[in-house]
């Protein structure tokens, strides 16, 4: 074990962070540079919700030993920042929480696993979750004992929604909210970092940044990623006892919104996919299927709709949709700050 006091390492932190735009806005008294496991938390103006992000971390069952490295993304008004430093110079999480000055996800998402690689060198083994996510008490456990048993160089868990607005409880099982897997075991794919751990082997092999900046306000970087994962040989795993909640919020639950969600993945979707394709000839394939799979989307939608309720049925179709935009240039960009609600 190497414990070593912040204050004497400040200019250790901030050699490797390296980057004009990052800084470290706090650190625990004391961090141990031999732990083999980082939990990273991008964070962006949900200062409440981290407490309780937070809070899952400390209560985790676990005799391993872990650090945190939070990424505050508003560099304006910083609310992550002071939550962060508490937890922190109370010695409830050992780590650091730095401030990404160049806004959206997949620069916060970067900057949490670049500083983590850096900061943290005997650690093998990073885990994600989001600032509005809590962590069952043996996530992390979970999370890494299937690494370790399986040898899988990226491990994925459910997210499970939680709505505020309770009203609803059969928007679980819709697809923009219902987990990719519902077992235990080997898988082809994993879509989401937002219940992830990855391997410092599979950074390693597709190099940096990991998470391609193209889709820093679209999304899907993270699926880009593991695409990339995937196409490289690497193995996946899903633990689906290794649960994470996600707070939904009433206004994540109209119809409006959950539109907008399905045309997002299918913008997704077909940007992963075309980049993937690499060659003129297979973009121009992803390019038919795409606009192909609209009219075949409506067909679905309607014999969904014959069982299932409207919000459900129309999923197909804004997927489908939402390619087919993307495919001339038409997407959405959630991720900025002026589409983010304070």
């Amino acid at each position: 074990m190497t414990l070593i006091p912040t204050d004497l390492s400040a200019s250790r932190i901030s050699e490797n962070l390296r980057d004009p735009n990052r800084e470290v806005a706090a650190s625990s008294r004391v961090i141990d540079l031999s732990v083999g496991i980082v939990v990273c938390i991008p964070c962006f103006r949900r200062p409440q919700h981290l407490r309780l992000t937070l809070d899952s971390l400390v209560n985790q069952r676990t005799a391993r030993s872990f650090a945190v490295v939070m990424v505050e993304n508003d560099a304006a008004k910083r609310e992550s920042a002071p939550v962060a430093a508490e937890y922190l110079a109370a010695g409830k999480l050992q780590g650091i929480c730095l401030v990404e000055r160049r806004q959206g996800n997949c620069q916060a998402i970067n900057a949490a696993f670049e500083t983590a690689q850096a900061l943290f060198p005997a650690a093998t083994r990073f885990l994600m979750i989001d600032d509005d996510e809590i962590a069952s008490p043996d996530w992390l456990e979970l999370m890494a004992r299937t690494a370790e048993a399986t040898g899988a160089d990226v491990v994925g868990g459910p997210v499970l929604p939680m709505f505020d607005d309770g009203s609803q409880p059969w928007l679980a099982r819709h697809p923009a909210f219902c987990p990719a897997y519902d077992y235990t075991g080997a898988v082809p794919l994993i879509y989401g970092c937002g219940n992830c751990l990855i391997t410092r082997a599979a950074f390693d092999r597709l190099g940096s940044p990991a998470f391609d900046l193209r889709f820093n306000f679209l999304g899907g970087g993270d699926c880009d990623f593991f695409v990339r994962c995937r196409d490289a040989g690497m193995t996946f795993h899903w633990t689906a006892e290794a649960v994470i909640t996600e707070t939904v919020p009433q206004n994540r639950t109209s119809i409006s919104w959950i539109a907008k969600r399905g045309l997002r993945i299918g913008a997704i979707n077909y940007r992963v996919q075309s980049k993937a394709a690499r060659t003129a000839a297979g973009r121009v394939r992803v390019f038919a299927q795409m606009l192909g799979r609209l009219p075949l989307s409506v067909v679905r939608g309607a014999r969904l709709l014959t069982n299932s309720k409207a919000v459900v049925a129309m999923h197909p179709v804004m997927v489908a949709l939402g390619a087919a935009l993307a495919a001339f240039g038409i997407e959405q960009k959630p991720y900025e700050a002026t589409k983010i609600a304070s």
